[in-house]
């Protein structure tokens, strides 16, 4: 019985039309505390997504709303949550803005800080991404690999500001302290092995036929779509449409 009702939950977001041997499912977070509150209403036949509809439901976590009862430094530590695989973009993206509503100038040591800390992070976030949508299609090898570069980039983030994931390395005016002696020369030897890395990860990946029967022509999006949907960065590049905001519209040193 204890079984039974521990399962109804899930058997309840479930419908099947008999017609077609169409199952549809309930797709996404119902607990409060999930990421993101997307929902989607899947048709599924057989393995084969057929048709998916998005219901958004509750994004708004409430972050605007703390923020107006914070001065603008104390709400810093709240926008590495908004994606801490990310921290130190959304640091970066606060810190930028207010600098601009104040008229205040960055000196240019903190500005070369502040770009390696991004595309350090950038770096991070990218690993993870590779890592774990590889571990979902069943390459563990390639989840293994990823998780060791990221962190040896962990290790050097924490070096620099004593945290791995949530990092607030960056200040409105500039950074929070300068680079360790030993982070241009760790940050170097990692960067001179990547290319050998990403070499592992194509091998694995490029001609895995599991990879590829379960990647290619998957939920392509056109180049009018990914323009008229307002895609932006890695999503409007793959789509073939030349945008990068660092070379478009450059920000600091960019």
């Amino acid at each position: 019985m204890q079984q039974a009702n521990r399962l109804r939950p899930f058997f309840e977001n479930i419908t099947f039309d008999r017609d077609d041997n169409e199952l549809i499912l309930n797709f996404g977070p119902q607990h409060p505390s999930a990421h993101g509150q997307l929902r989607l209403m899947l048709h599924l036949q057989q393995e084969q997504i057929t048709k998916a509809h998005p219901d958004i439901g509750y994004l708004h976590r409430g972050m605007e709303k703390m923020a107006e009862n914070m001065i603008y430094n104390e709400f810093m530590p709240t926008t590495d949550r908004m994606d801490y695989i990310a921290s130190s973009s959304n640091n970066y993206g606060f810190a930028l803005a207010v600098e601009k509503l104040i008229g205040l100038e960055v000196p240019r040591r903190a500005k070369v800080i502040r770009m390696m800390l991004l595309e350090t992070n950038r770096l991070m976030s990218h690993l993870f991404w590779l890592a774990t949508t590889a571990l979902d299609i069943g390459a563990m090898t390639v989840f293994l690999f990823a998780f060791r570069e990221r962190e040896y980039l962990m290790d050097l983030i924490e070096d620099y500001c004593g945290a791995r994931l949530t990092h607030a390395a960056v200040r409105i005016g500039g950074v929070p302290l300068d680079l360790p002696d030993n982070f241009i020369a760790d940050l170097r030897k990692f960067l001179d092995k990547l290319p050998e890395n990403i070499k592992d990860y194509e091998d694995l990946l490029d001609s895995n036929r599991i990879w590829l029967m379960r990647m290619e022509n998957v939920g392509v999006i056109s180049k009018e779509m990914a323009q008229s949907w307002g895609c932006s960065g890695i999503m409007l590049r793959a789509s073939g449409v030349e945008w990068d905001i660092r070379k478009e519209e450059p920000y600091e040193l960019y």
